[in-house]
Order: structure tokens, then C-alpha cells, then sequence
């Protein structure tokens, strides 16, 4: 038997022992060292050699990754570590760092109760540490901190005991600081990590050592025994007596949860439910003897076994031949096959109980973020899973063979569906089929994988800016009229508050239709009127439907085509055919007709399209641009450039700080000015400064730019370059 199956029958002895058990998750910005990281617990766990351990980067088994040097998917390894004469299984997932593929970093915390934060010991907290926390706290994940690099300060910076010590105090604060900001109230205390207990560890992946305060107290180990053998490049034998797999693993199983500890706390946060029904105790009991509750955070799509989906199962066990429900389809598909993953390939299992990681092949249908239940009837989902960045670039995509076009659609709805932060859709008007992304380097990895794994050959166009429309006055309160002039709508738009728009983002407010008065308090203490906040409802994309009529009978029979023609309209919307954001629509009156014929879709839908448009046009419309923060580290010599090249992409500096020889820049940029910035600041610092960027939202287009690129977009859509008056959509049928 080879150490695989080893390794896998003992997993499969442990799965059914919760408290021995970890699902945890690395995380970090990039370049930071996770996957070298992962790599030294490969080796520990028996499962890669010493000699490639930090060298081989094992998660990364995509081509595009080796070549790249990143981690773009979330990769899965199961393994065994003995700690206190007890055998644990780990379930780890490797997350990428870049902020294009930040969406499987979201989705993975849906997975796991426990993270290790991974900073480098030279950068310190970076802009992509933050986003990662922030994202590991949202789902109640629980931190320790891994200080990697740490070789570096002692070769290549020649840094002191005493200044190595401050760096480290200054990035344990700063990780520390967020977690008081961001973590649920119960946790900011207990949840601070510390050097005293050891769920601090520092070290280096790459020499393969690591060390933390028990570990040194235990083994007689001083931080000066450290600089002495990285100096005298005694690298093998400091590996051998702290091997930094030991040291990890002991922290995660010291200190990060179990699945029955984790479940408890975390169940109420994700299923929003019942908490005192049978479903809700099985998941909170981590319950294996339940019925299935299993969330999945990701899709792939396999040539062999078709699509695999991979997800944390919360209560009741697996096992091959089931049928279970999608919660989203309401239909039953039979489990097919169940492993769990061992890298690159799953080891097969007949049966997988609560509290695992679990790859499930046969769920044809079920998407990221979808709820998987046994029991007479589908369960309740869980809470959307939300991702923090929107795409902001978008490319046109044909396949280079016409012929290929039916397998070109069918790829675009794959990759759309086993990455759900990107949007594949086909533009009515020009018939083009646009791939929505986070930037460009997440659209060049789409690109490449659709003519390389998915072999349809493509052609793509220059990238395009996604923009998105609002407003910034009150329209007065304006008329639609349907075709047959029985029914009149009186609409009003506003913007919506920056408080009420922020909760939206945040999860705070869920989108789609609001039931009874489960907002009203929310949207009071975020400063909302109480006779409007009773009035919402739904919320979509962003933006808030308000009926605010009183009295009128047969409001209740168009509600959903009322509502339907709003969607549309946010979509869609009327300045340059963008999507629209912070909107709310007041419907205030309506006079329909008594006969349920003339007040049918075709009459109802126009109608509420031309109120809206017309209000949209009155109420000072604005084009809102994507923007990104952008770090630069250079030195010193090579500021002035820098800042001049910023600049001239109508970028603006927000700080500036310098560190010895290096300074970092911190300035916000539009994305729409960001492309070939690779090219222009390696030829500005001869090629010296890193750089990395954030997506921070959208910003008003200055108004001196906004008719320009109005007009732009509507040329390229096909439509007449001037947009509509708001008198084009009153009283047009005379």
C-alpha cells in the first residue's frame, strides 16, 4: 500500500471523530509564501519529499500557475498529523492572494473554521492581508498568524535581535487591530493572537523551519541560536531540529477549532433559519446521524468525471448512490461519487460524515454557494455567499471557427460556473458574447483555459471598462403610461443612502424580495425614514423598490411585473445601457384598469420602463467609474517617476512612506487608465519596484470626462451616441 492510501484510510478512520478533526485555510497576500508553505506540510504529512518541500509548489498543479509563479484556484489537500500521541486529519485549503482571484479566497472561508494568515516578515501587513482577514472574520473563521520570511531580515536586511523583535510586535498589532475591528463582538478578545500561548509561529517556508514560544521553551531553542545557523547556512540541521510542519500543524491543532466547537457559533451566522428546529441542532451538533446539510463553495468541471463539487458538510453523512436535493432547483440528483483530496487527485470514499471537506461528483445543476440537503423536502439555503469586488473589465469573446460557436456557449456558462465571480453574457444588441472578470490577468487565465483545457480556440477584444450608473437629485414625480393608455404609474427616484448601500454590500441587508417588516429596524437605525423603510420591497443589485401607495386595489396582481420592469431597467440602465447602482424607486400612485386583461405584462412592464426612465433622466444621472488602490515600493531614486507616471493616469497619491532605502506609494487610480501600466513602470524604474493593487468601488467619473465616454460606450453598443431626455419618455404616445 502506498502512503496515499495509506494516508487515506487513516483519514477515513478519523473522519468520524469530530474533535479530531481541523478545516483550516492559508491565506495571505501574494508573494507572501503560502503555497511554499503548504508544500512543508505535504512533506510532513508523508506525501512529497524533503528535498522538493518548498521548492515544488505542489498546490499549484495548474500550468498557468507554474508559469505565472501564483496560486489562481483554491487547492484542497487532506492529511494526517500526529500530535499528543493522537492522530488528526487536516483538511487544508491553499487560497490565492491576488486580488483577481480574491472570489475562491471568499469561497473557501465558507469551507473551514480556522486560517493561518500568512505575512511576509520584510513587507508586513499588505493591502491583500487585510482583504483576507476581513474575509476569514466575516465567516467566523478563526485566526493564528505565520510570520514567514524570516530569513530574509537576517541575510539580506542584517536586521538586530532587538529590531527583528519590533517588526514582529508591529505586524502582530497590526493583525491583532484588525481582528478588534472586524471580528464578531464575541471573539475580539479571545480571538487576538499572541507570542505567549503560540498562535504566533515565525520561520521560513522556503529553509523549511519554524519556531514558536512553546516550541522554544520546550526544546531549549533561542532566537539567537537561529541567527547564528541561518548565518552560518546550517539551514538543513535548523530544519531538522524545528521542522516547521511540527510547529504549524501543533499551532492549527492547539489552537483553531474542531468542527463540533466551530459549528456552534458559526451555524447561527450562516443559516439564517429556524434555529431551534431539528436541522438546526443536527448542524450545530455537527450531528453525522442527521440529515445532509452541505454547502458548496466550489465547482470544477472535470474531463473524465464531469462536474465536481466540492463543499463543507455540516451535518449527516454522504454516501454514494444518495439522492439529495438542491436547494436552488428543488430537484434530486443521485450522488455519484464522494472523495476527498489528496492535491490534485481525490481518493474515492463510500461515505463522508459531518464536519469534512468533501468532493461529491453527480450534482449536475448545483453552483457555488448552493445548499445540498436530504429530508422530505429541501432545506432552507444558506446565506449567500458574498464576494467584496464586482468585475470591472470585460472582454469581447468569438470563437475563431464559427463552427465552434454552440461549444463556445457552453464553455462561457463552465467557466462562469466554476468561477462565480466572473459574468459570461451575451449583449442583446451587438450579439457579442462578453466575459465580465476582476482585471485583466483574471481574464488572460480565463482566455488561456478555455483554448487550452476546454479546446475552443478564441478570439478577444481589447478589454473594456464596466461602468455603472446612478444619480444624485430627486426626480419629481413623473408618469408612465402603458401602450393601451389604461394603466399610469407615478414614479420618483432618489439616491440611496451611503449607510444603507454600504449594509447592502456588506451581507448586513440581503438582496430579493422583503418579507414582512424584517428590514424596518435595519433601515431606521441606518437613518432611513420609518414610513419609507416599511415600504421596500426588494432589493436588487444595489438598489431598493419602494411601493409607497396606499389604497389601490389590484396593486398586489402586478407587484411582480412592477418589479420586474425595475430589474430591468437596473440592469440596463438608460444614460449608457450600464448597470445602475444606489437607486431607489419610489412607486407613489398607479391607476389600473378593473379588467386583469389590459393590465397584463405587455401593458404593466412598458409602462413602469418609461416612469423610470424618465425619473432616472430627471434626477441628474452620473456615470460612476471602477477605481483601485495602488502600493508601489521602490527606491528611493525612483519616486519621482513613479508619482509622475500615477499622474498621468489621472492617479491620486494618498500617501507616501519610506523605509530605509525603499519607498512605498499609496495613490487611487481609475482601472480604465491602469491598462499597460506593467509595461510603463518597469520601463520607469528599470524594473525595481512591486507593485500591487486593491479594488476599492466605484467613484462619480469627473464631469468633464462623463459625455465623452457616454458617448464612447453607446457607439460601441450600437446605440445613437446622445442619450435620451427625460420629456422623450413623457406622454410619447401623444
Amino acid at each position: 500500500m502506498g502512503r496515499k492510501e495509506k494516508m487515506a484510510k487513516a483519514a477515513q478512520e478519523i473522519m468520524h471523530q469530530p474533535n479530531f478533526i481541523r478545516n483550516i485555510g492559508i491565506a495571505a497576500h501574494i508573494d507572501h509564501g503560502k503555497t511554499t508553505l503548504s508544500d512543508n506540510l505535504l512533506f510532513g504529512a508523508g506525501l512529497m519529499a524533503e528535498e522538493l518541500a518548498g521548492k515544488q509548489l505542489a498546490l499549484d498543479f495548474d500550468e498557468q500557475e507554474q508559469a505565472r509563479g501564483i496560486t489562481i484556484d483554491a487547492a484542497n489537500i487532506s492529511m494526517v498529523h500526529e500530535f499528543d500521541d493522537n492522530k488528526y486529519l487536516i483538511n487544508l485549503i491553499d487560497t490565492p492572494g491576488h486580488v483577481d482571484f480574491g472570489g475562491d479566497v471568499t469561497r473557501a472561508m465558507r469551507a473551514i473554521d480556522g486560517a493561518i494568515i500568512v505575512v511576509c516578515a520584510v513587507e508586513g501587513k499588505m493591502p491583500q492581508t487585510e482583504t483576507v482577514v476581513r474575509q476569514a472574520l466575516k465567516e467566523r473563521v478563526k485566526p493564528v498568524l505565520f510570520i514567514n520570511k524570516v530569513d530574509r531580515l537576517i541575510k539580506e536586511l542584517k536586521l538586530s535581535p532587538e529590531d527583528m523583535q519590533n517588526r514582529f510586535l508591529k505586524t502582530i498589532s497590526e493583525i491583532n487591530k484588525l481582528i478588534k475591528q472586524m471580528a464578531p463582538p464575541e471573539f475580539k478578545e479571545a480571538w487576538q493572537v499572541s507570542v505567549t500561548d503560540g498562535s504566533v509561529a515565525f520561520g521560513s517556508a522556503y529553509a523549511n523551519w519554524a519556531i514558536n514560544v512553546p516550541f522554544m521553551k520546550q526544546y531549549g531553542i533561542t532566537f539567537k541560536d537561529i541567527i547564528e545557523m541561518t548565518y552560518n547556512g546550517q539551514e538543513r540541521e535548523l530544519a531538522r531540529k524545528a521542522p516547521i510542519h511540527k510547529i504549524i500543524l501543533d499551532m492549527v491543532i492547539h489552537h483553531l477549532p474542531n468542527p463540533e466547537v466551530a459549528q456552534k457559533y458559526r451555524i447561527p451566522q450562516l443559516w439564517k433559519h429556524d434555529m431551534e428546529s431539528k436541522k438546526a441542532v443536527d448542524m450545530i451538533t455537527c450531528n453525522e446521524r442527521g440529515n445532509v446539510a452541505m454547502v458548496v463553495t466550489k465547482i470544477n468541471v472535470d474531463k473524465h468525471a464531469g462536474e465536481i463539487a466540492t463543499g463543507r458538510l455540516f451535518s449527516g453523512t454522504l454516501r454514494t448512490g444518495q439522492e439529495v436535493w438542491i436547494s436552488g432547483t428543488k430537484q434530486k440528483k443521485r450522488v455519484q461519487q464522494l472523495g476527498i483530496y489528496m492535491g490534485p487527485d481525490r481518493e474515492s470514499m463510500e461515505e463522508v460524515p459531518a464536519g469534512n471537506i468533501v468532493a461529491v461528483t453527480g450534482l449536475k445543476d448545483a453552483v457555488a454557494g448552493e445548499t445540498i440537503s436530504t429530508g422530505p423536502e429541501p432545506m432552507e439555503p444558506f446565506e449567500a455567499i458574498k464576494h467584496y469586488s464586482e468585475p470591472v473589465v470585460t472582454v469581447a469573446v468569438e470563437p475563431e471557427n464559427p463552427k465552434d460557436l454552440p461549444k463556445l456557449i457552453e464553455v462561457l456558462r463552465q467557466v462562469a460556473k466554476e468561477d462565480p465571480t466572473l459574468q459570461a453574457k451575451i449583449d442583446e444588441e451587438t450579439g457579442e458574447y462578453l466575459l465580465s472578470g476582476m482585471g485583466e490577468l483574471h481574464l488572460e487565465v480565463v482566455e488561456y483555459r478555455i483554448r487550452k483545457d476546454k479546446g475552443v480556440n478564441i478570439k478577444t477584444s481589447e478589454p473594456i471598462v464596466v461602468y455603472r450608473e446612478s444619480i444624485t437629485a430627486t426626480s419629481p414625480e413623473l408618469e408612465g403610461k402603458s401602450p393601451n393608455k389604461h394603466n399610469k404609474f407615478y414614479i420618483v427616484v432618489e439616491p440611496m443612502l451611503d449607510s444603507v448601500y454600504a449594509a447592502i454590500k456588506d451581507g448586513t441587508i440581503s438582496e430579493g424580495r422583503v418579507k414582512g417588516k424584517e428590514l424596518q429596524e435595519t433601515l431606521k437605525e441606518l437613518g432611513m425614514t420609518k414610513e419609507m423603510a416599511k415600504c421596500v420591497e426588494d432589493v436588487y443589485q444595489g438598489n431598493m423598490y419602494l411601493n409607497m401607495t396606499r389604497g389601490v386595489v389590484h396593486i398586489g396582481e402586478v407587484r411582480e411585473l412592477v418589479i420586474e420592469a425595475f430589474h430591468s431597467v437596473m440592469d440596463k440602465g438608460i444614460v449608457a445601457g450600464e448597470p445602475t447602482n444606489k437607486v431607489m424607486m419610489k412607486l407613489m400612485d398607479t391607476k389600473l384598469h378593473e379588467d386583469a386583461i389590459h393590465r397584463g405584462p405587455a401593458q404593466v412592464i412598458p409602462a413602469v420602463r418609461q416612469g423610470l426612465f424618465a425619473a432616472i433622466l430627471s434626477a441628474e444621472p452620473i456615470i460612476l467609474e471602477p477605481m483601485q488602490k495602488l502600493f508601489t515600493t521602490a527606491p528611493q531614486d525612483f519616486m519621482g517617476s513613479i508619482t509622475k507616471l500615477v499622474q498621468s493616469r489621472r492617479g491620486q497619491i494618498l500617501d507616501m512612506s519610506q523605509e530605509g532605502d525603499l519607498t512605498t506609494v499609496i495613490a487611487k487610480t481609475p482601472v480604465s487608465e491602469m491598462f499597460g501600466f506593467t509595461s510603463e513602470i518597469r520601463g520607469a524604474t528599470e524594473g525595481r519596484a512591486l507593485w500591487t493593487t486593491e479594488q476599492i468601488g466605484f467613484e462619480q467619473l469627473p464631469r468633464e470626462l462623463q459625455t465623452n465616454v457616454v458617448r464612447t460606450i453607446r457607439a460601441r453598443k450600437g446605440m445613437k451616441p446622445e442619450p435620451p431626455k427625460a420629456s422623450d419618455y413623457q406622454n410619447p404616445q401623444g
